[in-house]
């Protein structure tokens, strides 16, 4: 699940992201004429369009898994994340049917109404995102039902759909696929503007990545604070893993880097905060910030692997803002499309920076709620497939992501360097 997880969140976050630049393209083609930008939306349609229908299949896998490998889960959540699952499949068909409009609608399709089925398949794909990080915000905040004799009874979808932890996750991951794809887009077309200064296809499509990109990023840091507060509040176990943070009390510090010992029960080689912790959790230093010494011993997460990836994922956001900083002061500085050489070799640098954001940020989101499946309700162990057999289907599933993974690339690439040839 977790190989599965990692493989489809990619194309599930470009999938959010990249049918915005595609539109913005084209609004812009529409208010200026440049044909620059026309030719630009329908690369990055053919793209989008690839990496869809490598998401559909990964996504398909993926629900094939949840019966699979989860079966007491859902029996036990099916009713309650049923209903996210749902809308996410009506914003999927949506998004597929929108999609398919915009690719064959060119010349069939008024101008307008062409830019507006785009606009449908951004907002499609946002809602698909939205729908299923609000089933797994109810894992980490369980609400909607009464617990009686270990069975859960009186269902209300809806106010499990909007658990307390909806709000922050949603926001988070939404914030993150524009930061992720923005920074990435850019930083291809980074790479192919070092090789031609003067390329107005590269230049135009470097500009509008770059400004999403740069636009969420400092966005997604207030949310990640949000989020951090939140965590505190409904998961005081996952927070102490993410920090570290061993011994309760106010004038925490925050902890960065540094190697987890869980048996003396303190970081080494960290970098410590003085009372960082308790102001980023209640914004004063006399804020008391729970310890994993209030957290029995069997319910700790991986303290070492939590800290360790909430450490890389908010490095990898401060990296990007860094950019984004630079990018804006080049800006102010010269009224110009920031292209200086050694901006150019940086953000070709930091164009991976948000995908392994993402991925070390769902790697706290999962490990840091361990043991549990439901947060409080059911623990992992309880809930798995007893099944045997488990290590053919692993290699079988491991396969089809590796060749999906060949086929991606080389039809990328073949835009890209057809791409190069046209201009």
């Amino acid at each position: 699940m977790a190989v599965s997880l990692a493989f489809h969140i990619i194309f599930a976050v470009v999938g959010m992201g990249m049918p915005a630049l595609m539109a913005i393209s084209e609004g812009l083609y529409l208010r200026t004429g440049n044909p620059v930008y026309l030719d630009l939306s329908k690369r990055w349609a053919r793209g989008t369009a690839i990496l869809f229908a490598v998401g559909a299949v990964s996504g398909t896998v993926l629900s094939f898994e949840l019966g699979l490998l989860w079966p007491t889960f859902m029996e036990h959540a099916g009713p309650l994340i049923g209903l996210p699952f749902s809308l996410e499949g009506f914003a999927f068909f949506t998004e597929a049917i929108f999609l398919g409009v915009y690719l064959y609608g060119w010349d069939r399709v008024p101008p307008f109404l062409h830019w507006v089925s785009g606009v449908i398949v951004a907002a499609s794909g946002i809602f698909s995102g939205i729908f299923v990080v609000m089933a797994n915000a109810w894992m980490n905040a369980p609400v909607g039902f009464e617990l009686i004799n270990g069975k859960m009874t009186h269902i209300d979808p809806i106010r499990a759909m909007l658990s307390p932890a909806a709000f922050h996750q949603t926001l988070h991951m939404t914030l993150a696929a524009y930061v992720a794809t923005g920074f990435l887009v850019a930083g291809i077309h980074a790479f192919f503007l070092l090789r031609d200064r003067q390329n107005m296809f590269h230049r135009k499509a470097f500009g509008i990545a770059l400004l999403i990109g740069s636009i969420a990023i400092p966005l997604q840091l207030i949310s990640g604070d949000i989020s951090a507060r939140m965590v505190g509040k409904l998961q005081p176990a996952k927070l102490a893993a993410m920090e570290a943070h061993y011994h309760t009390g106010s004038r925490a510090p925050l902890v960065v880097g540094g190697w987890p010992d869980d048996e003396k029960m303190e970081t080494r080689f960290g970098l410590e905060i003085p009372s960082g912790l308790s102001l980023l959790i209640g914004h004063s230093p006399d804020t008391v910030v729970a310890g994993l010494d209030q957290i029995p011993r069997e319910n700790w997460p991986n303290v070492r692997l939590v800290h360790w990836s909430f450490d890389i994922m908010v490095g990898c956001g401060m990296a990007m803002m860094l950019m984004a900083i630079w990018a804006g002061w080049i800006r102010w500085r010269t009224g110009a499309l920031p292209d200086y050489v050694w901006f150019l070799r940086g953000m070709v640098v930091a164009a991976p920076l948000g995908f392994i954001a993402i991925e070390t940020g769902w790697m706290v989101t999962e490990l840091g709620r361990q043991p549990w499946i439901i947060y409080g309700v059911m623990k992992t162990r309880d809930a798995v497939t007893p099944m045997p057999g488990l290590g053919v289907t692993f290699a079988v599933f491991t396969a089809i992501y590796l060749v999906l993974s060949v086929v991606l690339v080389f039809l990328l690439r073949r835009q890209f360097v057809q791409t190069r040839e046209d201009h």
